[in-house]
């Protein structure tokens, strides 16, 4: 099967393209594989919203769900069951990508219960247990950057496990999960791990900085605000590009990474994640072509990844040398009265509490269906 054009330019540029959503029906039908072969797709991630939404459509899990309810599963434990199901079928679709890339594609993530999101320990149980379970080379852990996540990632990387760390809205939480995860190397390293085995993304979120700090610019309504809508989200990214340079590619912040580099240790690769558009206003690609340079991730939902296939114009990279136009924008945004220390609280909040919802309502949906299928 012949690739996209356009995707095909955009991993050509360095942009691993991976699907931010997995369900049964789209492994079973074929549908995951056919956007390996047509889409230059080179990874999936999951979250419990995309997990809530695939529960809950179709019947592609009624014959599990009945089968877990003869055994007597709890919820908790049966949702365990499907979503690492799932989740290891992917990585066993991806094995060859994952192979040929040397390891740093051909991953799928996985995250632990977004309850654990401000509970360190929790959250290390649950990473080396998930790990366990499903039992694949090609697995991330997704771990939110809370205040609490950063030990946490720590330490689950010193375990020699490879971590997507997400839910990342600052640069300077951008910064300190870099932090976290060559902390996680060096220990990973005296531990006696292979470093060159573990890798790590850094799931940086986009669209959601744009919908949060517009809806402060048209509260405010001067024509200096309103004419800085749309703009946060990519200076952002940009941003964090400059940093993830800083650290890993050069700058003047490599020197702990090019001690780690000698024994093989892979860089903290940035993911751009929420790349949908939530504003219709807005052209349907903007945060996949102006997001566009080499070692970068973009995860994309289908409808975005389709709108690229049809229309996008990859153009090559469009963030290198952007960190000082961006940082223009933000302190644009500073003169007009725009809160960012606020913003990105906000944000992280709301993050884990939309996660924690989508959480709680499978485990209704998974509740109601165990008592169907049992009888009761």
């Amino acid at each position: 099967m012949t690739q996209n054009t356009n995707t095909a330019a955009l991993s050509a540029a360095g942009v691993s393209v991976w699907l931010d959503d997995l369900s049964r029906e789209r492994i079973k039908s074929g549908n995951l594989r056919g956007l390996i072969d047509s889409r230059n797709v080179v990874g999936v991630t999951t979250n419990p919203t995309i997990f809530q939404g695939a529960l809950s459509k179709g019947h592609d899990y009624d014959a599990q769900v009945r089968e877990l309810a003869a055994r007597g599963a709890d919820v908790d434990s049966a949702i365990r069951t499907i979503t690492t199901d799932d989740v290891r079928a992917a990585c066993d679709i991806l094995a060859e990508v994952y192979q040929e890339s040397g390891g740093v594609d051909g991953r799928v993530s996985i995250e632990v219960d977004p309850r654990l999101a401000f509970d360190e320990d929790g959250t290390v149980a649950q990473a080396v247990e998930l790990w366990k379970i499903v039992d694949r080379p090609n697995l991330f852990i997704k771990i939110p950057a809370t205040e609490a996540g950063l030990p946490a990632i720590t330490r689950v990387i010193a375990e020699g496990i490879s971590v997507n760390v997400t839910l990342i809205f600052s640069v300077e939480r951008h910064r300190a999960v870099m932090g976290a995860y060559l902390d996680g190397l060096l220990n990973a390293k005296t531990a006696g791990h292979d470093v060159a085995k573990i890798h790590s993304v850094a799931s940086f979120f986009v669209s959601r900085v744009d919908t949060e700090i517009d809806k402060r610019l048209e509260a405010i309504g001067t024509p200096e605000a309103l004419a800085l809508r749309g703009k946060a989200g990519i200076a952002n990214a940009r941003l964090a590009y400059a940093a993830y340079q800083d650290v890993f590619d050069g700058g003047a912040h490599t020197s702990i990474y090019a001690r780690l580099s000698s024994s093989g240790a892979n860089k903290q690769r940035p993911l751009w994640a929420s790349t949908g558009v939530k504003n219709p206003d807005y052209p349907d690609t903007m945060y996949v072509t102006e997001l566009v340079a080499p070692n970068t991730v973009n995860t994309l939902p289908e409808k975005t990844l389709e709108a690229v296939a049809d229309h996008a114009e990859i153009t090559g990279d469009t963030i290198t040398g952007t960190a000082a136009a961006a940082q223009e924008v933000f302190d644009a945004l500073t003169a007009v009265g725009i809160d960012l220390t606020n913003v990105f609280q906000v944000l992280e909040e709301e993050g884990v509490q939309k996660f924690v919802q989508s959480w709680e309502e499978l485990l209704i949906a998974t509740t109601e269906q165990l008592q169907v299928a049992g009888g009761n």
